[in-house]
């Protein structure tokens, strides 16, 4: 009995991924995140740094930015799939590699287009790291209730790497040159990278069938379509335009000649049975619901902010802090809430909480409440981490162990095209509210007014040339015209957090905690335990 007991022990440990020492691969993953979400925001305050050295053009501009995201969520899926098969340890030790080469190259870059290809290269090393850090956290907990609190733990990093991106770039660029937003990460990798090969542990899928290189490849292009349409057309593009128009329709033909592959396939590149399963599907229709939501909300609070109250870049990203510590302390707590509340309650009034939130938000006016934004942004952050946490961990726990991979890919696809989308959607409502406050301003000519009609950032530089009465009534008219715009823009994104909130009651009521099924030992392996003890 007693080898019969110490075989199987030990096969729980390594099924649980070394027993203890899953915190410290907890630890890894989370840092391996912290990295990528540093670099999807540290950008941003160096882009006048970067304009002022490297001259890009317009387009070449755009690209330095956006190449990052829209390469890394074309990937995910093709990335997610492949660590399925070749194994996750091995494609995310690839991807610490290339994100660090490629950090190096961006540094060093003295012509737009090695930035632009640089940051292109970062984009597959992030889709590498990405899905690979959920699905080895699915394989190292397979208790639900442990995995549960790792998950919080991961997603409140995600939240820290998201707001410390630009305080990290804005305190490198004070003492440095713009390169050394890319250089902090090659340190950092170069310590992450035999850590992790001595640390992590190798797991694969069940091997059944050829990998679906053709369905891969149909994957990736048509997110990389249908992405790249939904950015132009939250930057501002015209919806009839043909570089925005051919990318989403030929995105969205390669989807689904993508999905009726799969269902063809004897062994898919991903199992869509998943989405058969209404705690699976449910999951990631709220998380596509919740970002779409409150990303370009974020986005145009942001610009509220600067804009209308005045504030510094610091200043601002000061005052959006409480709104990430909000969402550290929701993941951190989003296991204990989890198994009290169940996914369905839990996710419910995440997005019912977000929703008081966004609602309160709307007193919001020409004057600056720092008591109103503190709380909102409060309840904005805990709400919204709520939410995500809930629905990432239904998504993840309902996943096979097999598909963890392709599940984590498909959790963060989700992700960067509700966030896409709803910069879109949440861009369009606000010019469709704030032009026509524009329209017949006193004193103002026509084509003052319809120059100004574009954005807030516009209209103040037509009124600084205007000057005098006109100007002054110009500014003020804009400012009024924005804050009814951001109103409007609230009580829509409001009306979504509830349609999110319904959709949530489709999760299970209940936290099912089953312990992880574990293959006993066949005699001959007791046999030879019991030889080895």
């Amino acid at each position: 009995m007693s080898g019969t007991t110490t075989a199987a022990a030990a096969l729980r440990r390594r099924a649980a991924g070394a027993g203890a020492n899953r915190w410290v691969v907890l630890v890894v993953l989370c840092v391996s995140l912290l990295l990528v979400a540093v670099d999807a925001t540290v950008l941003h305050v160096a882009v006048p740094a970067v304009t002022e050295d490297l001259r890009p053009g317009a387009i070449e501009l755009l690209w330095i930015v956006d190449i990052y995201p829209l390469v890394c969520a074309s990937l995910l899926i093709l990335f997610g799939t492949l660590g399925d098969r070749v194994g996750r340890r091995r494609v995310l030790l690839l991807g610490y590699t290339l994100f660090g080469l490629a950090s190096g190259l961006a540094a060093l870059a003295h012509d737009p287009q090695v930035l632009i290809l640089a940051r292109a290269l970062l984009g597959v090393g992030g889709a590498m790291i990405m899905p690979a850090t959920l699905s080895i956290l699915r394989q190292v907990f397979p208790d639900r209730r442990e995995r549960a609190l790792a998950i919080g733990i991961w997603s409140a990093v995600a939240a820290v790497g998201a707001a410390v991106g630009p305080l990290l770039g804005g305190f490198l660029l004070e003492h440095f040159w713009w390169g050394s937003v890319f250089l902090v990460n090659i340190p950092l990798m170069l310590i992450s990278l035999p850590v992790g090969r001595l640390l992590l542990p190798e797991s694969k899928g069940d091997h059944k069938g050829p990998w679906d290189v053709v369905g891969a490849l149909l994957a990736a292009a048509g997110l990389f379509g249908m992405v790249l349409g939904v950015k132009r057309l939250g930057g501002g593009e015209p919806v009839g335009s043909l570089f925005t128009v051919v990318p989403l329709v030929v995105g969205v033909v390669l989807l689904v000649l993508f999905v009726r592959r799969q269902r063809r396939r004897a062994y898919p590149l991903v199992d869509l049975a998943m989405f058969a399963r209404p705690a699976f599907s449910t999951s990631v229709g709220c998380i596509v619901l919740a970002m779409l939501a409150l990303v370009g909300l974020e986005l145009i609070a942001a610009q509220y902010l600067q804009l209308v109250l005045g504030l510094s870049p610091l200043e601002t990203g000061l005052r959006l802090l409480p709104l990430t510590f909000a969402a550290m302390a929701a993941g951190l707590a989003g296991a204990r809430m989890l198994r009290r509340f169940g996914p369905r309650r839990m996710v419910c009034a995440g997005f019912c909480v977000t929703a008081v939130a966004v609602l309160l938000l709307t007193a919001m006016g020409g004057e600056d409440n720092p008591g109103l934004l503190l709380f909102g942004f409060v309840l904005l952050g805990f709400g919204l981490e709520t939410t995500l946490f809930g629905a990432y961990e239904s998504m993840l726990s309902e996943a096979p162990q097999e598909q963890a991979g392709g599940a984590a890919a498909i959790g963060e696809t989700s992700y960067q095209l509700g966030a896409g989308i709803g910069i879109a959607l949440l861009g369009s409502v606000m010019n469709a509210a704030y032009a026509p406050g524009l329209t017949a301003v006193p004193g103002v000519p026509a084509s003052a007014s319809t120059a100004a009609s574009h954005s807030l950032g516009e209209a103040y530089e037509v009124a600084a040339q205007l000057g005098g009465s006109a100007g002054v009534s110009l500014r003020h008219a804009a400012q009024n015209a924005f804050v009814h715009g951001l109103h409007v823009t609230l009580l829509v994104s409001a009306g979504l957090l509830l349609l999110g909130a319904v959709m949530a009651l489709r999760l299970p009521r209940v936290m099912q905690c089953d312990a992880p099924t574990v293959e006993l030992p066949k005699p001959r392996e007791v046999a030879e335990s019991r030889v080895s003890a």
